[in-house]
């Protein structure tokens, strides 16, 4: 499925439900939102997107804890799902998606796994993530690399 028939799913879903949705971005630096609100009837579900690139943002913002930051790193499922549970919580949203990770390129020196993305979850009685590694060995991989994990992250917003 193309990400517009992902987003357009996710919006009627949600508005069937009656339900609203909030985002928290790193890696993908508000694509998930854009993707989101391309669709025409967004308005009626969707609450904010927070894009949260620094540590301090997503600590000042969403409250995400120091020691997650600094015991399991930024680009981890702990800091996916206290981004996600802070954007929810923030927004008053039924479900809040989060994603954080390398999208690259790699720099010389740099141990970071480029293409590591996790997509955090967070609804009132659920929190889930899903880690995705998704670098394919291309200079070019870092659009490939956020566009997969803002689909990702729409799709895992479906189920």
């Amino acid at each position: 499925m193309n990400e517009e028939n992902l987003a357009y799913n996710l919006i009627r879903e949600l508005y069937q439900k009656k339900l609203k949705i909030s985002t928290a971005e790193s890696c993908t630096g508000g694509l998930i939102s854009k993707m989101i609100t391309d669709v025409s009837g967004a308005s009626n579900v969707f609450e904010c997107g927070i894009c949260s690139y620094s540590d301090d943002i997503k600590q000042k913002i969403l409250n995400v804890k120091a020691e997650t930051l600094k015991n399991y790193t930024a680009v981890s499922a702990w800091t996916a799902i206290e981004m996600a549970d802070g954007v929810r919580k923030l927004s008053g949203s039924d479900i809040a998606i989060s994603s954080t990770g390398f999208a690259g390129p790699k720099v010389a020196g740099c141990t970071d796994l480029v293409g590591l993305v996790y997509i955090g979850i967070s609804l009132k009685n659920l929190k889930k993530t899903l880690k995705l590694e998704l670098y394919r060995g291309i200079d070019d991989d870092r659009d490939f690399i956020r566009n997969q994990a803002a689909q990702r992250a729409i799709q895992l917003a479906l189920e």
